[in-house]
């Protein structure tokens, strides 16, 4: 019988998560050629190639993706029995670690991770926010098991990772019902000359709504731009301007800002996408996140 050598697997996971062998030997306190050595070995021993060059990266194959997955579970468990024999609290074999961009609604994230509390395995959800460019980063260093996201990954962008579309949805306009008893006309000949708050001039919905008003021959009073939409949410519910949420989060913009609906438009559109290294999503956890979003949660408002 074939045993593994799991001080080669630790390795070869610290290799892949610290992004190469220079920044894995500072790590590990060990010579880089001997690191070379063993990841060798473990090659030789499981009959497969791990790594490849590219460019003057080191990236997993596709097989090396599949110990990868494995070693994420396999070294955290072992962390967790020590845990356990010491009389620590302990979650469960599996995590996830989510990079969510910070331009996303909260609300959103929340709902497209709640499907994990479902799984019959509990699930230690880790969440980090950041820029779109550095989770990414992050994703491919294995840090990362996915990326939520409003914006696609683009192709110019030098990282071995896929897009999966989890939905699309409308937006609904919101405001304070004082605000909304001020506006003239209906909808969306409404929002001429009304304040609104809007999102940064960078953002993949800005760029949308600009073209939407100039083909609707609206022209709002922009009172204030935001690149965190929790924050813009705050000032709208203040009865600073009208803003925009997904209408998939609409119910619940309405209960927890106090606000009412303005109105609505399909033309539109934003997406939210789960971005992985995977081609095919593996991850039970994602992949529950995934069928919950195509099946219940955004199949509702279709």
């Amino acid at each position: 019988m074939a045993w593994l050598n799991y001080h080669h697997l630790y390795y070869y996971w610290t290799v892949m998560r610290e992004g190469g062998i220079s920044a894995a030997s500072e790590k590990l306190s060990l010579a880089q050629s001997t690191i070379s050595a063993q990841l060798s070995k473990l090659e030789e021993s499981l009959e497969v190639k791990l790594t490849q060059k590219v460019g003057r990266n080191l990236e997993p194959t596709d097989a090396g993706l599949l110990v990868l997955r494995y070693a994420d579970e396999i070294f955290p468990l072992g962390r967790e029995m020590l845990d356990a024999l010491k009389g620590l609290p302990v979650f469960g074999p599996w995590s996830l670690r989510v990079g969510i961009v910070d331009v996303m609604p909260k609300l959103v994230a929340q709902k497209l991770l709640a499907p994990i509390n479902l799984l019959p395995e509990k699930v230690r959800l880790v969440c980090h926010e950041g820029k779109n460019e550095h989770l990414l980063a992050e994703l491919a260093m294995h840090n990362l098991d996915v990326v939520l996201t409003d914006t696609p990954l683009r192709s110019r962008l030098s990282i071995k990772a896929y897009n999966h579309l989890l939905g699309e949805c409308g937006v609904s306009f919101l405001g304070t019902h004082a605000l909304a008893k001020q506006l003239h006309g209906t909808f969306p000949s409404s929002l001429n000359n009304a304040p609104m708050l809007f999102p940064m001039g960078m953002s993949t919905l800005r760029g949308i709504l600009d073209q939407w008003l100039e083909k609707m021959d609206i022209q709002p009073l922009i009172v204030g731009e935001f690149d965190d939409s929790a924050l813009l949410k705050v000032f709208g519910q203040a009865g600073d301007g009208i803003f925009m949420a997904p209408t998939v989060i609409e119910e619940e913009v309405v209960k927890q800002y106090h606000v009412q609906v303005i109105g609505r438009t399909r033309d539109i559109k934003e997406r939210f996408y789960a971005i992985s290294v995977e081609r095919i999503i593996k991850h039970p956890a994602v992949v529950a996140i995934s069928e919950a979003a195509h099946q219940k949660l955004f199949f509702a408002i279709k």
